[in-house]
C-alpha cells in the first residue's frame, strides 16, 4: 500500500494482489474496447487474461498454499499456547504463592528473579526455533508459490486502482 501524500489526497492507493476486483459494472469500464456489454470479448478477439485478482484467488484455494498455511499453524498454535501457559503460571505463582517466588535459589536470586530471566530465554529460543521451522519447512514451499504467482500475473490485466499512477 502506498499512502498519497499532500492535504488534498483523495485516499490510499492499493496495489495489493491480494485485493479483490471490483464488483461487476463498477470497475470503471465504458465497453470500449472489443468488450460486449457483458463483459466477454468482441467477435474475433482471443479470451482476456485472467486478472490479478483471480491468479491469486487461485493460487490461494491450490494444495500447495494449503499446505504452507497448514505447516504454518501447525508449529505456531502450539508454540504459542505453550508460551502463554508458561507466562500465565509465572504470573499466577508470582501472585498466589509469593513464598515460593521469594525462596532464596543462590545469593540473592530468588525463584521469581530465576523464572523472570527463563522468560526471556523462553522468548529467544522460540524466536530461534520459529525462524528454524520457517527456514527448513515452509520457506521453500513459500517462495515456489510467490515465484509461479508472479509468473501467472506478469501478464495478467491489473484492476483499477485509483488514485495516481507511478
Amino acid at each position: 500500500m502506498e499512502k498519497e501524500a499532500g492535504p488534498t489526497a483523495a485516499g490510499v492507493r492499493l496495489d495489493d494482489p491480494w485485493y479483490e476486483a471490483s464488483a461487476a459494472g463498477w470497475d470503471g469500464a465504458d465497453g470500449a474496447g472489443g468488450e460486449a456489454a457483458d463483459g466477454a470479448p468482441g467477435p474475433g478477439e482471443p479470451p482476456p487474461a485472467p486478472s490479478a485478482a483471480e491468479i491469486y484467488l487461485e493460487v490461494h484455494r491450490s494444495e500447495a498454499f494449503r499446505e504452507v498455511r497448514r505447516r504454518y499453524r501447525r508449529f505456531v498454535a502450539p508454540a504459542a499456547l505453550a508460551f502463554l501457559l508458561w507466562y500465565l503460571a509465572y504470573v499466577v505463582a508470582a501472585t498466589t504463592a509469593p513464598a515460593l517466588m521469594a525462596r532464596p535459589v543462590a545469593g540473592a536470586v530468588n525463584v521469581a528473579m530465576v523464572a523472570g530471566l527463563g522468560q526471556f530465554l523462553t522468548t529467544f529460543l522460540l524466536t530461534w526455533a520459529y525462524a528454524r521451522h520457517a527456514r527448513l519447512r515452509r520457506d521453500r514451499a513459500a517462495l515456489e508459490l510467490r515465484w509461479e504467482t508472479q509468473e501467472m500475473t506478469r501478464g495478467a490485466a491489473q484492476p483499477v486502482t485509483g488514485g495516481r499512477g507511478r
